[in-house]
Protein backbone atom coordinates (compact mmCIF):
# COMPACT_ATOMS: atom_id res chain seq x y z
CA UNK A 1 0.00 0.00 0.00
CA UNK A 2 1.34 3.38 -0.74
CA UNK A 3 0.10 5.95 1.80
CA UNK A 4 1.16 9.58 2.42
CA UNK A 5 1.99 11.03 -0.72
CA UNK A 6 2.48 15.08 -1.30
CA UNK A 7 2.87 16.91 -4.03
CA UNK A 8 6.33 17.36 -4.38
CA UNK A 9 6.34 21.16 -4.17
CA UNK A 10 4.62 20.60 -1.09
CA UNK A 11 6.74 18.60 0.96
CA UNK A 12 9.35 20.97 1.79
CA UNK A 13 9.56 21.91 5.49
CA UNK A 14 7.83 25.23 6.10
CA UNK A 15 10.54 27.36 6.82
CA UNK A 16 10.38 29.15 10.60
CA UNK A 17 7.63 27.02 12.06
CA UNK A 18 9.87 24.91 13.94
CA UNK A 19 10.85 27.68 16.99
CA UNK A 20 6.62 28.76 17.08
CA UNK A 21 4.92 26.56 20.50
CA UNK A 22 1.51 25.93 19.44
CA UNK A 23 -0.36 29.26 20.09
CA UNK A 24 1.54 30.92 17.59
CA UNK A 25 1.33 28.25 15.37
CA UNK A 26 -2.09 29.21 15.56
CA UNK A 27 -2.04 32.89 15.26
CA UNK A 28 -0.15 32.04 12.23
CA UNK A 29 -2.12 30.12 10.42
CA UNK A 30 -5.04 32.11 11.32
CA UNK A 31 -3.20 35.23 9.78
CA UNK A 32 -2.54 33.06 6.85
CA UNK A 33 -6.27 32.33 6.41
CA UNK A 34 -7.34 36.02 7.30
CA UNK A 35 -5.66 37.39 4.17
CA UNK A 36 -6.33 34.64 2.00
CA UNK A 37 -9.96 36.08 2.34
CA UNK A 38 -9.21 39.65 2.50
CA UNK A 39 -6.75 39.80 -0.50
CA UNK A 40 -8.13 39.91 -4.30
CA UNK A 41 -4.97 39.46 -5.95
CA UNK A 42 -5.05 36.30 -7.05
CA UNK A 43 -1.03 36.10 -7.10
CA UNK A 44 -0.81 36.20 -3.55
CA UNK A 45 -3.64 34.17 -2.95
CA UNK A 46 -2.04 31.55 -4.77
CA UNK A 47 0.98 31.98 -2.46
CA UNK A 48 -1.02 31.47 0.64
CA UNK A 49 -2.47 28.10 -0.99
CA UNK A 50 1.12 26.98 -1.41
CA UNK A 51 1.91 28.04 2.21
CA UNK A 52 -0.90 26.35 4.10
CA UNK A 53 -0.91 22.96 1.52
CA UNK A 54 3.15 22.97 2.74
CA UNK A 55 1.88 23.22 6.56
CA UNK A 56 -0.69 20.88 5.99
CA UNK A 57 2.31 18.40 5.96
CA UNK A 58 3.37 18.95 9.61
CA UNK A 59 1.83 17.11 12.07
CA UNK A 60 1.83 19.57 14.61
CA UNK A 61 -0.43 21.83 13.20
CA UNK A 62 -3.15 19.67 12.83
CA UNK A 63 -5.32 21.12 14.93
CA UNK A 64 -4.75 24.38 14.35
CA UNK A 65 -5.93 24.00 10.50
CA UNK A 66 -8.73 21.74 11.68
CA UNK A 67 -10.09 24.47 13.85
CA UNK A 68 -9.27 27.14 11.25
CA UNK A 69 -11.85 24.71 8.52
CA UNK A 70 -9.20 24.50 5.80
CA UNK A 71 -10.18 21.68 5.26
CA UNK A 72 -12.82 23.37 4.04
CA UNK A 73 -11.09 26.24 2.04
CA UNK A 74 -9.45 23.54 0.39
CA UNK A 75 -12.63 21.81 -0.66
CA UNK A 76 -13.86 25.44 -2.09
CA UNK A 77 -10.69 25.57 -4.37
CA UNK A 78 -11.10 22.26 -5.96
CA UNK A 79 -14.19 23.67 -8.03
CA UNK A 80 -12.43 26.81 -9.08
CA UNK A 81 -10.94 27.65 -12.91
CA UNK A 82 -7.72 29.02 -11.46
CA UNK A 83 -5.62 25.31 -12.14
CA UNK A 84 -3.08 26.41 -9.22
CA UNK A 85 -6.30 26.93 -6.62
CA UNK A 86 -7.13 23.41 -7.60
CA UNK A 87 -3.55 22.55 -7.37
CA UNK A 88 -2.69 23.69 -4.51
CA UNK A 89 -6.08 22.81 -2.93
CA UNK A 90 -6.31 18.91 -3.63
CA UNK A 91 -2.59 19.02 -2.61
CA UNK A 92 -3.38 20.26 0.98
CA UNK A 93 -6.06 17.92 0.86
CA UNK A 94 -3.63 15.49 0.18
CA UNK A 95 -1.64 16.18 3.36
CA UNK A 96 -4.89 16.66 5.36
CA UNK A 97 -6.32 13.52 4.46
CA UNK A 98 -3.47 11.68 6.57
CA UNK A 99 -5.08 12.52 9.53
CA UNK A 100 -7.67 10.73 11.00
CA UNK A 101 -9.47 13.63 12.13
CA UNK A 102 -8.80 15.79 8.81
CA UNK A 103 -9.87 12.47 6.75
CA UNK A 104 -13.56 12.50 8.99
CA UNK A 105 -13.95 16.29 7.95
CA UNK A 106 -13.61 16.07 4.70
CA UNK A 107 -15.75 12.95 4.36
CA UNK A 108 -18.36 14.62 6.26
CA UNK A 109 -18.42 17.55 4.18
CA UNK A 110 -19.20 15.87 1.40
CA UNK A 111 -15.98 16.06 -0.18
CA UNK A 112 -15.37 12.56 -2.61
CA UNK A 113 -17.14 14.25 -5.33
CA UNK A 114 -15.34 17.08 -5.46
CA UNK A 115 -11.98 15.17 -4.92
CA UNK A 116 -12.96 12.24 -7.67
CA UNK A 117 -14.06 15.82 -9.81
CA UNK A 118 -10.06 16.10 -10.02
CA UNK A 119 -8.71 12.81 -11.62
CA UNK A 120 -9.93 14.67 -14.72
CA UNK A 121 -7.68 17.71 -14.57
CA UNK A 122 -5.28 18.24 -17.26
CA UNK A 123 -1.99 18.24 -14.42
CA UNK A 124 -0.66 15.21 -13.72
CA UNK A 125 0.17 16.19 -10.03
CA UNK A 126 -3.14 17.43 -9.52
CA UNK A 127 -4.66 13.66 -10.37
CA UNK A 128 -1.76 12.13 -8.40
CA UNK A 129 -2.90 14.06 -5.13
CA UNK A 130 -6.64 13.35 -6.08
CA UNK A 131 -5.73 9.66 -6.29
CA UNK A 132 -3.67 9.35 -2.95
CA UNK A 133 -6.52 11.54 -1.30
CA UNK A 134 -8.73 9.01 -2.15
CA UNK A 135 -6.70 6.19 -1.00
CA UNK A 136 -6.59 8.36 2.58
CA UNK A 137 -10.14 8.76 2.12
CA UNK A 138 -11.26 5.03 1.88
CA UNK A 139 -13.21 3.56 5.13
CA UNK A 140 -14.97 0.77 5.46
CA UNK A 141 -18.16 3.26 4.98
CA UNK A 142 -16.63 4.97 2.49
CA UNK A 143 -14.87 2.56 0.14
CA UNK A 144 -18.33 1.97 -2.05
CA UNK A 145 -17.97 5.90 -3.03
CA UNK A 146 -14.01 5.80 -3.39
CA UNK A 147 -14.32 2.65 -5.49
CA UNK A 148 -17.60 3.61 -7.11
CA UNK A 149 -17.19 1.82 -11.11
CA UNK A 150 -16.53 5.38 -12.79
CA UNK A 151 -13.40 5.67 -10.29
CA UNK A 152 -12.28 2.30 -11.23
CA UNK A 153 -12.54 2.58 -14.78
CA UNK A 154 -10.53 5.95 -14.65
CA UNK A 155 -7.79 3.95 -12.39
CA UNK A 156 -8.00 1.38 -15.60
CA UNK A 157 -7.28 3.91 -17.90
CA UNK A 158 -4.64 5.77 -16.06
CA UNK A 159 -2.77 2.14 -14.94
CA UNK A 160 -1.95 2.20 -19.01
CA UNK A 161 -0.25 5.55 -19.22
CA UNK A 162 3.00 5.99 -20.26
CA UNK A 163 3.30 7.89 -17.00
CA UNK A 164 4.91 5.75 -14.79
CA UNK A 165 3.79 7.65 -11.53
CA UNK A 166 0.76 7.79 -12.86
CA UNK A 167 0.59 4.64 -13.93
CA UNK A 168 1.92 2.71 -10.70
CA UNK A 169 -0.35 4.75 -8.93
CA UNK A 170 -3.18 3.72 -10.49
CA UNK A 171 -2.12 0.12 -10.45
CA UNK A 172 -2.18 0.25 -6.60
CA UNK A 173 -5.24 2.00 -5.82
CA UNK A 174 -6.81 -0.89 -8.19
CA UNK A 175 -4.89 -3.94 -6.62
CA UNK A 176 -5.06 -2.35 -3.02
CA UNK A 177 -8.15 -0.58 -2.56
CA UNK A 178 -10.35 -2.46 -5.27
CA UNK A 179 -12.27 -5.94 -5.19
CA UNK A 180 -11.03 -8.13 -7.97
CA UNK A 181 -14.61 -8.52 -8.91
CA UNK A 182 -14.81 -4.47 -9.06
CA UNK A 183 -11.70 -4.32 -11.28
CA UNK A 184 -13.25 -6.98 -13.51
CA UNK A 185 -16.43 -5.56 -13.95
CA UNK A 186 -15.36 -2.04 -14.87
CA UNK A 187 -13.49 -3.69 -17.33
CA UNK A 188 -16.09 -5.22 -18.55
CA UNK A 189 -17.84 -2.14 -18.77
CA UNK A 190 -14.88 -0.48 -20.99
CA UNK A 191 -14.94 -3.21 -23.56
CA UNK A 192 -15.76 -1.69 -26.92
CA UNK A 193 -16.74 1.82 -25.53
CA UNK A 194 -14.19 4.70 -26.20
CA UNK A 195 -16.17 7.48 -24.57
CA UNK A 196 -14.03 9.49 -21.81
CA UNK A 197 -14.72 8.18 -17.74
CA UNK A 198 -15.47 11.65 -15.79
CA UNK A 199 -14.39 13.33 -18.78
CA UNK A 200 -10.50 11.25 -19.21
CA UNK A 201 -9.89 9.76 -22.50
CA UNK A 202 -8.38 6.93 -23.24
CA UNK A 203 -4.46 7.35 -23.14
CA UNK A 204 -2.95 7.98 -26.17
CA UNK A 205 -0.46 5.01 -28.00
Amino acid sequence: MLEGYAHRSLRRKPEGMDRFCASERFEYLQGLVTEFQDTDSEEAKEQILANLANFAYDPRNMEALRMLQVTDLFLDMLTEENENFVEFGIGGLCNLSMDRECRDQILESGGIPLVTGCLSSHRDETVLSAITTLMNLTTGASRSETTESAVVQCMLRFSLTQNPRLSNLATVFLQDYCLEEQVDRARDIMQGHSQSVLGIPLPKD
